[in-house]
């Protein structure tokens, strides 16, 4: 009987450490709410153990993930028919198909 108390003592141990020390929730670094002139809004968040290779959009209700891809000047994540650009005058651009609208976090 004492040897089935401390197995279940030390699982109890083993279990709070576990706890303790596993992962932590993710936060995002940068959370920033974008307003566009054709009247869409979506959140972005950037995660800095991500080293920002990827956008986090919140958009028309859908959680999107897009990748970091190559601009000519600035930023851009893409993914599909969805991509943001912003460029290096600090200007950003939602693009979804063929529709182009700007956006600012005003």
């Amino acid at each position: 009987m004492r040897l089935r108390n401390l197995i279940f003592i030390g699982g109890i141990i083993a279990g709070g450490v576990a706890i303790l020390l596993g992962p932590k929730p993710a936060f995002a670094d940068t959370l920033k709410t974008y307003r566009c002139q054709d009247g869409s809004e979506f959140v972005v968040a950037l995660y800095d153990y991500e080293r920002g290779r990827t956008a986090h959009l919140q958009l028309d209700g859908k959680a999107l993930a897009l990748p970091k891809r190559v601009a000519m000047s600035g930023l851009r994540y893409s993914k599909d028919d969805i991509s943001v650009t912003t460029n290096k005058a600090g200007i950003t651009t939602l693009k979804r198909g063929k529709r182009v609208t700007e956006c600012g976090t005003n």
